[in-house]
């Protein structure tokens, strides 16, 4: 692998993934060929939905490849193989000269963007803020503002209830114990515990209870999920600038559209990230209705298909269901870099 190939993909490794999965190997091909081999969490992981999730993650990945190509005057062409599976699609990435081709002002963003899930500043957006934000995501987009007290009250009380959705299903305690680091400002392969966004106190007490389903179950019946609740969504819901939905103008279907969406995604997230701002995603609610949308069950506990039914509604009433399809939810705002975040593997251990 020669230098430029060796920095490009050294650089797209940063691209996000859920809960730092990082769903992508490389194989290199040629001096100026990779094929990226992509993966998807569905089978172990119930906020995988049909594997969009994961695709929206690929397409951060190939966007992230084709801004680090910028840097050395090259064009990333972009293609799937036919002859792949939906579950494990193979993009081929070759990179070609362009004299057109500038360095991409986005470039210093890719390894500072992060997920910040504490409080952040409630300025509002500036109007030239807004504008380079809608702009970022293309013609296929268009971004949906959730602001003003009202708005992101509405907002931090449907992510606070879509908790109890999530902190009391077997299915996502599965994934919490898998994902979660402990003892950890950083993780190359995990989230670590001191980016959760809890205090000290809390955070011991869900160490202690997650050490298994029964205990977590137990506690969760005698004490409720309230403090977790109330600082990982409630609080820092109110907290931030304003919410906001990525909505594509036609609904996405197949691979290519959640890929490109993906895509659009993270020029979203680093064009906010060279602003100066922060962001978290909110993507739960919109995983869960679509698991609604198509009758699909998620979990053995009847019960929460309910919740999740009325938890839908107040999704569609929050974002509306005009034109437009949500593939994307956050919230953002001024604010510190957060002091805790995933890291990623080394370059070799990605390798094909």
């Amino acid at each position: 692998m020669n230098q430029t190939l060796r920095d490009i993909l050294d650089l797209a490794r940063w691209a996000p993934s859920g809960d730092n999965t990082q769903v992508w190997r490389f194989e290199v091909l040629g001096p100026d060929h990779v094929a990226v081999h992509f993966h998807d969490t569905r089978e172990d992981t119930v906020y995988d939905f049909r594997g969009r999730p994961s695709q929206i993650s690929h397409g951060t990945l190939l966007e992230t490849m084709a801004i680090a190509a910028t840097a050395h005057g090259l064009r990333a062409e972009i293609t799937r193989r036919p002859d792949d599976q939906d579950h494990l699609p193979v993009f081929d990435v070759r990179f070609v000269p362009d004299s057109a081709v500038k360095p991409s002002p986005l470039l210093d963003a890719i390894t500072t963007r992060s997920v910040q899930r504490r409080a952040m500043s409630t300025r509002p957006l500036l109007p030239e803020e807004k504008r380079a934000l809608e702009d970022s995501v293309g013609p296929g987009y268009e971004v949906r503002w959730i602001e003003g007290f009202s708005g992101k009250l509405a907002a931090a009380r449907l992510m606070f209830s879509n908790a109890k959705l999530r902190l009391t299903m077997p299915e996502a305690y599965e994934v919490h114990r898998r994902i979660i680091h402990w003892n950890a400002r950083h993780s190359p392969d995990r989230v670590p515990d001191q980016a959760l966004g809890v205090d000290a106190a809390t955070l011991r007490l869900m160490k202690w209870a997650m050490v298994s389903w029964g205990r977590l179950s137990t506690m969760n019946r005698l004490m409720g999920t309230w403090a977790p609740r109330l600082q990982m969504d409630l609080v820092p819901g109110l907290r931030c600038a304003a919410h906001f939905v990525i909505m594509a103008r036609d609904a996405p279907e197949t691979v290519e559209d959640h890929v490109a969406a993906g895509r659009a995604v993270q020029r979203f997230w680093l064009t906010l990230t060279h602003l100066g701002l922060a962001m978290q995603p909110e993507m739960t609610p919109l995983i869960f209705s679509a698991y609604v949308q198509h009758g699909e069950s998620f979990s053995t506990v009847d019960k929460l298909h309910g919740s999740a039914r009325q938890l839908q509604q107040r999704l569609h009433k929050l974002i509306g269901t005009g034109n437009g399809h949500p593939v994307f939810m956050g919230r953002l705002g001024a604010g510190p870099a957060p002091q805790a975040r995933s890291l990623r593997k080394p370059l070799e251990e990605l390798m094909k």
